[in-house]
């Protein structure tokens, strides 16, 4: 397919010029194959491209100005349609060309398919197979359930199996062992009994070395304590002593000796006299 793009070589007005010149300039930007067909120089393109022209797309006059765009012989629109195209990011769909894939365009065109149609998968609508998928996995998921159900009475039975397996058990009156891991049950006891045995000496060990520990540290504090528990005595005595009341008997003969003092200092002041 050609894009066909109709325009005026001589034209004497530079509006027509510069939309030409947007048109032609954005194709090559997009590099999409195109043929520019001048209508000045050519009296049949120009005649062909007003024949071809919709009617409801002429101007009043009913004479369409360059640039016109056709995509082989389908109309494409004139500058102003290619320009609201190029706003929408939507070049491709009004030239009547598939977008490249990855272009902004084309993911925009697979947005807009999907919520009309849904999703495609493998080439094909998935909302056309919704309804027998629907159909399909009703009576698939009752079957995936008892399928889960059975599989998970197997692995009962596996598991009871295996554990059975692993320790086997023969009684033999009151003697029985255990094989587990390739070691009898008596033997498994006695590794446990020993290090039973182990650990509670190595705790007696600790236990009597605690208490040499705390022994000699009473022996060392001993000699203080007796010297600090003296002391406290000497000083309770001795707060007794002055704390003790004086009797009356003790108070009269203090008196008593008070008053043969004193006649004797005045005796001895009267002969100084």
């Amino acid at each position: 397919m050609v894009i066909k793009v109709f325009l005026a070589s001589s034209s004497g007005s530079t509006a027509i010029k510069k939309k030409q010149q947007d048109v032609l300039g954005f194709l090559e930007a997009l590099k999409v194959d195109y043929a520019p067909l001048d209508i000045a120089c050519n009296e049949d393109n120009r005649m062909w491209m007003r024949e071809n022209v919709p009617v409801e797309k002429k101007p009043t006059n009913g004479i369409p100005l360059p640039p016109q765009i056709f995509n082989e012989e389908s109309y494409c629109g004139d500058y102003e349609t290619f320009f609201d195209a190029k706003e929408d990011n939507a070049v491709y769909a009004f030239l009547g060309l598939p977008p490249p894939p990855g272009s902004k365009e084309a993911k925009e065109a697979e947005k807009a398919f999907i919520l009309e149609n849904g999703p495609v998968k493998n080439g094909t609508v998935e909302n056309e197979t919704v309804e027998s998928e629907t159909v399909e996995n009703g009576t698939d998921d009752a079957e995936d359930e008892e399928n889960l159900e059975a599989e998970e009475v197997e692995e009962e039975n596996l598991d009871d199996d295996s554990l059975k397996r692993e320790v086997p058990m023969d009684f033999n009156g009151d003697e029985h062992t255990h094989e587990v891991g390739g070691e009898t049950g008596e033997e498994a006891a006695e590794e446990a009994a020993e290090e039973d045995a182990a650990t509670e000496e190595k705790v007696a060990k600790e236990e009597e070395e605690a208490v040499k520990d705390t022994e000699e540290a009473a022996e060392d504090t001993a000699p203080v304590k007796q010297e600090e528990a003296q002391e406290e005595v000497e000083d309770d005595e001795a707060k007794g002593e002055d704390d003790q009341p004086v009797s009356e008997e003790e108070e009269e003969l203090r008196q008593l000796e008070e008053e043969e003092e004193a006649p004797e200092v005045t005796e001895q002041e009267e002969e100084d006299e």
